[in-house]
């Protein structure tokens, strides 16, 4: 794409805000082409737009952070790096998600019915399976093995194919986009049929209320999918540019190991987040 010749992961590392306006272009624009010319899986070809557009720019960030393995000596300065690459990528992701929730609340009914098709059974799968009586610590390990599963996709399609946990990254996004907006279509539906028309104040409660609902746990749980895809794609690169035959190796293979500890520990931190404070504020 143009964009992609505009935006590389230097510049993207110095300005990481620049992302989430691409994250909004890209989603704008594959929503667009799927309904257009894919409507009846325009759910599923959104996501593949969003990734191929995303491509360029995720493959790209990881021959250089695995550049950056082996020439630099300590480890702290490696992670300080990766913690830029992983910066420029949330907004992305943030991006990516707030467009699906703008367009999920404004656009007509059977138009989000066409468009989120599969993201909504996804969430209504989710909702299931941690509904009914059952006791916190069962739902917290439900959530923390299903998330770990989600992690180790994003390694795999990482190490097998370059860079392809950002097709998990974006699917995800959709998803969490679609929950938000029907949070606030829900919510405003609501308010509107008992107090009557909303108010801009009530319009931007609801928002705010249903963006910090998914990301208390949202952030963190994303955050670990974009360090697990970040340390496949680093081992990928490796190898493909046989760097096991060298000395650095050994660097690469303890720099992918930290990488997926630190995953780990952010995906504890959201599934305890979800599980135990999020009920209690909402």
């Amino acid at each position: 794409m143009v964009i992609e010749s505009l935006l590389y992961p230097l510049k993207a590392k110095e300005k990481p805000w620049e992302m989430f306006f691409i994250g909004l272009l890209y989603t704008s624009l594959g929503m667009m082409i799927s309904l257009w010319v894919f409507r009846d899986q325009a759910s599923l070809v959104m996501v593949f737009m969003i990734t191929m557009a995303a491509l360029p720019i995720f493959y790209n960030t990881m021959k250089l952070e695995e550049s950056k393995d082996m020439l630099m000596e300590k480890e702290t300065e490696m992670l300080h790096e990766h913690n830029k690459a992983i910066t420029f990528f949330m907004y992305l992701f943030v991006g990516i998600t707030l467009a699906c929730a703008f367009w999920y609340v404004v656009l007509p009914t059977d138009t989000i019915n066409d468009l989120f098709d599969r993201q909504i059974d996804t969430i209504n799968t989710i909702n299931n399976h941690v509904s009914g009586k059952v006791i916190q610590l069962d739902v917290f390990a439900k959530i923390f093995f299903n998330n770990f599963k989600v992690l180790t996709f994003s390694i795999l399609f990482s190490f097998i194919f370059g860079a392809g946990a950002i097709f998990i990254l974006a699917w995800n996004a959709t998803v969490i986009g679609a929950a938000i907006g029907n949070f606030i279509r829900t919510n405003i539906a609501a308010y509107s049929s008992s107090l009557g028309l909303l108010d801009a104040g009530n319009y931007f409660h609801v928002f705010s209320v249903g963006l910090l609902k998914y990301s208390l746990h949202g952030v963190p749980e994303i955050a670990a999918y974009f360090y697990g895809g970040l340390a496949g794609g680093i081992l990928s690169i490796a190898i493909v540019k046989k760097h096991y035959q060298t000395e650095k190796f050994q660097a690469v293979i303890i720099d992918f190991s930290e990488l997926v500890l630190i995953a780990i520990g952010f995906l504890i931190a959201a599934s305890f987040i979800e599980v135990y404070l999020t009920p209690v504020l909402f």
